[in-house]
């Protein structure tokens, strides 16, 4: 069973950075995607970077691009999302999901999570990501 455990959310003033911790269990770390979304309040859920475990290859959504960078500690199977100069609009319940790419081109594994949100089966538990002014 995947099972993906988010953390390091917190409250931190605008100019300032976080590092989001997602750690995968119950499934083979070697090929996967793994991507990280959002979801602010009143606002829809949204994509904001993924990874590929195979080839280690980074994507990013135009709202963290430039200030964000993702990373794979494959011996803590561990995704982590660092964003810099965090503003308001950052505030949000960040959440890491997994699908495989077994298989499939991992590019597009991962713009179909980006693109169908709700097709992802596993989901972390959300990591609250709050930026105050």
């Amino acid at each position: 069973e995947v099972q993906l455990q988010a953390s390091g959310g917190g409250l931190v003033q605008a100019g300032g950075s976080l590092r989001l911790s997602c750690t995968a269990s119950g499934f083979i770390f070697d090929k996967y995607a793994i991507a990280w979304f959002r979801q602010g309040p009143g606002k829809e859920r949204e994509g904001v970077s993924a990874i590929t475990t195979s080839d280690l290859k980074a994507y990013y959504k135009d709202s963290v691009k430039g200030r964000s960078t993702i990373s794979i500690d494959r011996a803590k199977t561990t995704v982590y999302l660092q964003i810099d100069n965090l503003t308001p609009e950052d505030t949000a319940v960040y959440y890491c999901s997994a699908e495989t790419t077994a298989g499939r081109d991992p590019m597009i594994t991962v713009a179909t999570m980006f693109r169908v949100p709700d097709a992802i089966t596993s989901w972390g538990q959300g990591t609250l990501v709050t930026v105050s002014s």
